[in-house]
């Protein structure tokens, strides 16, 4: 994914984004943070393609899959029935890889309850599988492991390395700057552009 020159303002008065450059190569697993407001979601929007910025470009290339921070899930139906709605949207043959991943997170046995019924961390561990379910080259994760205990915490980093090994592009967006280690590359989002934080660590 290449991200060149983005802004964006709200209502032509308050510049969130001021000249964004992000380059992000394949197996590379990094970061970016910011304090509350600086802007992180609204970037992510904007390389999700949900919202259009005011100017500059990005590039993708492959498939992408978007986590946001707040589940967007229909309270009525299973966990089962959303596996089923996404498969058909995204034209997949099966649940094979939506399966791998509720493995991975330890979630299977909530296959047949609805939404509304679910933990804060079980609807972000559904969260996260809609969005890896269809095999995406590029990952785009909005606070991914907010409500997770410490043992899910643990297994989706184990997650996210599997995909960096596999030759995945993955972005986790924080507004706490947690696990840098796991990092191959961080950024700091702070008056509208992004600073680097860490040098990456993947030649």
């Amino acid at each position: 994914m290449e991200v060149s020159g983005v802004h964006h303002a709200y209502r032509r008065r308050r510049e969130v984004l001021r000249g964004v450059d992000l380059r992000l190569r394949g197996g590379v697993l990094a970061g970016i943070v910011g304090e509350n407001g600086a802007g992180k979601t609204t970037l992510l929007k904007i390389l999700s393609g949900e919202l259009r910025a005011d100017r500059g470009t990005v590039r993708h290339d492959g498939r992408f899959g978007y986590c946001p921070q707040a589940a967007v899930l229909n309270d009525a139906l299973t966990v089962r029935q959303h596996l089923e709605f996404f498969r058909a949207a995204y034209a997949l043959p099966d649940l094979h890889r939506a399966e791998e991943v509720m493995d991975r997170l330890h979630f299977r046995k909530y296959d047949q309850q609805q939404a509304k019924t679910l933990s804060g961390g079980t609807r972000q561990k559904l969260n996260l599988t809609l969005a890896l379910m269809h095999d995406p080259q590029v990952l785009l994760l909005d606070e991914p492991y907010q409500g997770f205990d410490w043992e899910t915490y643990q297994r989706f980093w184990d997650l996210a390395a599997l995909l960096r090994q596999e030759g995945r592009s993955v972005l986790v967006v924080s507004h706490l700057a947690y696990d840098t280690a796991r990092l191959d590359e961080l950024w700091r989002l702070e008056d509208g552009l992004l600073h680097p934080v860490q040098e990456a660590l993947v030649s």
